[in-house]
């Protein structure tokens, strides 16, 4: 039976083509909702741009010599599409709701449809408080769907392995374990297995750590990396390291709260290859710019100035790399900075290609899906991107943990070679923030 869903604005600023999504179906979207859209489409983010995006959708469809208000049938996904004007009944309201609040108006337009459809009406939004207040009313909710990731089910990257067949004096010998030599282990223990993926190995005497090559059909052993002289602390961080220094893994992605060694990791290995190895040009660290409060043009300076603060992290990480004692020395920085290490607001990167770099996309949970692939397109022949997050701690109001560009992409492209993920759960930062992150 066809269906019609109502879409609330946070659905199309978090992704303006979604009205393409809901195959079979019928899209409505309350005029009001184009307001709140014209309110954003100025502002010079990922919120502004979608609302551009989708307005120039709208644009296209009017070109065409298309009626918004009768409906837009989309051939592609069976979608009849329409800006609903009329039926917006304020009566099915309570009371007690103020009217004139847009999220109101657009659930009246879901009751309004709900009392003159034969079929299923379904209000989509990604605001919770909304979906409750629908719910309480009688009206049918959901999240938009299409591209969530449940994080509980996100691939972690590595699975550990206990059974007494496992020949790890072999293992080591040999320099491989062929993945024919242990089916039935895998089939046993429900693993399944993807490019790049790590692996503990432990028959109860001994253990090892290994990385499952697909074009040898083998897991090979892990080596010890000490990169800018930084020594892991865990199975995880090992992991990482052998992710991050194999040349022929292009993109990594390393998940996991404060304090796990994300970004230290990456930036070691990074400085490794750059500084001391010559394999890169230069280090390139990104950052979106996703405050807490004011944007960055309200920080003093020119747009290198606002960046510093913005880098503050980056910056503590290579000064502990640089074993940096005092202030004295604060020129030892600086020159690294200058020499190796060019660090950009995420806003800037669009049109640019970037060859043969080591680029480190740090707080990659406040991306969006579209925004990381902007990303991973901009980088040239011969470079490396890494990603740092974590989905917990995501500022971005129109993002939550399961929608992110860094669950995405690391769901999405977990079954290529050229990738590779790890999610630490292990703080390494100090007690008290390990204690901090689990309990506060």
């Amino acid at each position: 039976m066809e269906k019609t869903y109502i879409l609330d604005t946070n659905i199309l600023l978090h992704d303006p083509k979604s009205i393409y999504s809901f195959v079979g179906n019928k899209v409505v979207v309350p005029l009001i909702v184009i307001e709140e859209l014209d309110d954003k489409k100025t502002r010079q983010d990922m919120v502004g741009k979608n609302a551009r995006v989708f307005a120039n959708i709208l644009d296209e469809f009017m070109e065409n010599g298309e009626d918004l208000s009768e409906g837009v049938y989309l051939e592609e996904s069976d979608v009849t599409f329409k800006i609903e004007k009329n039926h917006n009944d304020l009566d099915l309201l309570p009371k007690y709701l103020p009217k004139d609040k847009p999220d109101n108006r657009i659930l009246s337009v879901g009751l309004s449809y709900q009392k003159r459809e034969d079929g299923p009406v379904i209000l989509v939004s990604r605001d919770t408080d909304l979906r409750v207040k629908a719910h309480t009313m009688g009206l049918t909710v959901e999240n938009y769907k299409s591209d969530m990731v449940e994080l509980d089910d996100l691939y972690k990257g590595y699975e550990t392995i206990h059974s007494p067949k496992l020949d790890l004096n072999t293992f080591y010998k040999r320099g491989m374990l062929l993945i024919k030599d242990i089916e039935h282990i895998l089939e046993e223990k429900g693993i399944s297995l993807y490019p790049n993926q790590c692996f503990e190995l432990n028959n109860g005497v001994s253990n090892g750590l290994g990385i499952y090559k697909k074009r040898r059909n083998a897991i090979v052993p892990i080596q010890k990396h000490y990169p800018f002289g930084l020594k892991s602390k865990n199975r995880e961080q090992d992991f990482s390291l052998e992710l991050l220094v194999d040349d022929n893994i292009d993109t990594v992605s390393l998940i996991g709260k404060s304090g796990v060694g994300k970004t230290l990791l990456a930036l070691a290995v990074g400085l490794e290859k750059v500084v001391n190895e010559e394999q890169y040009d230069k280090l390139v660290i990104l950052r979106p710019i996703v405050p807490m409060g004011n944007d960055i043009g309200y920080l003093p300076g020119d747009k290198d100035d606002k960046l510093k603060s913005w880098m503050k992290p980056i910056i503590d990480n290579l000064k502990y790399l640089l074993n940096m004692k005092n202030e004295d020395e604060m020129d030892i920085t600086t020159k690294y900075l200058e020499k190796y290490v060019e660090m950009e607001a995420m806003t800037y990167i669009r049109g640019r290609s970037i060859p043969n770099q080591f680029i480190i996309l740090d707080e990659a949970q406040n991306t969006s899906k579209h925004e990381l692939k902007t990303v991973l397109t901009r980088a040239g022949e011969g470079s490396k991107v890494v990603l740092t997050g974590d989905p917990y701690q995501i500022d971005q109001p129109y993002l939550d943990s399961n929608t992110n560009g860094l669950t995405y992409v690391t769901d999405r492209l977990k079954e290529f070679n050229l990738t590779g993920s790890v999610r630490l759960p292990k703080g390494e930062r100090s007690r008290l923030a390990e204690l901090a992150t689990n309990n506060l």
